[in-house]
């Protein structure tokens, strides 16, 4: 028997006291209305109305259960609220990925976007690699993360990229930083400072990739977790790194320069697993694409003669899903 159904009925009758009335506001007929209510009677074992006189009353059993039936739907509703809540994503605990590099004022904006858009979630956010992030999500130990591509991995959705331009952080009193850009290739016999390949083996791969292709093979690569430690070593000298214009605004001492022969630019977006996913990790993949193109304007198209792809490397990815 459906109770719940039953008592709804019950409900509308015991505070119509009328039969058809409560079929009128119940949008059915009065003979399965009757029925209704004779099957809860059946089921409870007790008569809940007094039909003997002209007037429809309850009886003791109707008006004890009244308060109970009215306690029992509001909480079935209650539940139903919240389980709509669940299934939103605006409830529960999101496990969330951010690169090391993330600038505070980033964080502070994504956090804020998802407390305005989901205040009841419960945000647990990590600072992870895009290879940590990668490797979680397929554990299903990390629910939704902010990775750079090119991302080789199966069984991921992500969602709309972003893309940051680059160009090469150098010394202010280098030679180079006097002119208003830099080209790869008067760069040789410098050495690359940048992110270990683990941390993101594809972008590490694609960076090199073009430096070769455009003239300059670094000397060596030397390895840099984070934008502090990446900047003391092109302080140091014999070093430059190829990072956004943010990670210079760190350091007063160094200089960023756009690079003129091969427009780089590093792409971002949200990464989620594409079975079973969190609710609430498409609000947090859109959320995020906004955050960044806000934080830093996408790289400029290069012009179709010096390079011939619209994007500097191949789309690996659906960005629509």
């Amino acid at each position: 028997m459906d109770l719940l159904r039953h008592l709804r009925h019950f409900v509308v009758v015991a505070h119509e006291l009328h039969f058809g009335r409560a079929a009128e506001l119940l949008g059915m007929a009065q003979p399965p209305l009757s029925q209704s209510i004779q099957r809860l009677e059946r089921e409870l074992t007790v008569e809940l109305f007094d039909r003997s006189r002209r007037q429809v009353r309850l009886t003791t059993a109707g008006e004890l259960l009244l308060g109970e039936a009215e306690e029992l739907l509001a909480g079935e509703g209650r539940l139903r609220s919240l389980m709509g809540q669940v299934r939103a994503g605006e409830l529960g605990v999101l496990r969330a990925g951010v690169p090391p590099e993330t600038p505070a004022v980033t964080l502070r904006s994504l956090l804020d976007g998802l407390n305005d858009r989901a205040p009841g979630l419960d945000v647990e956010l990590h600072e992870l690699t895009t290879a940590e992030q990668v490797r979680m999500l397929a554990e299903r130990t990390l629910d939704v993360g902010l990775v750079h591509h090119p991302v080789a991995a199966d069984g991921l959705r992500f969602g709309a990229p972003v893309d940051v331009p680059l160009g090469v952080l150098l010394p202010r009193t280098s030679p180079l930083a006097r002119g208003r850009t830099v080209s790869l290739a008067s760069l040789s016999g410098r050495d690359l400072v940048a992110a270990p390949r683990a941390t993101a083996p594809g972008w590490h791969d694609h960076l090199l990739t073009v430096c070769r292709q455009h003239g300059w093979r670094p000397t060596r690569v030397r390895p840099a977790r984070n934008p502090e430690f990446l900047c003391g070593l092109v302080l140091a000298g014999g070093g430059v790194a190829v990072e956004p214009a943010a990670v210079a605004r760190r350091e007063p001492r160094i200089a960023w320069r756009p690079i003129v022969d091969a427009p780089l630019a590093k792409r971002t977006s949200a990464a989620w697993p594409d079975r079973s996913a969190h609710p609430a990790a498409a609000m947090f993949g859109q959320l995020a694409a906004e955050v960044l193109a806000d934080a830093e304007p996408t790289a400029p198209a290069p012009p179709a003669t010096s390079v011939p792809a619209a994007r500097p490397w191949p789309v690996l990815f659906d960005t629509t899903g």
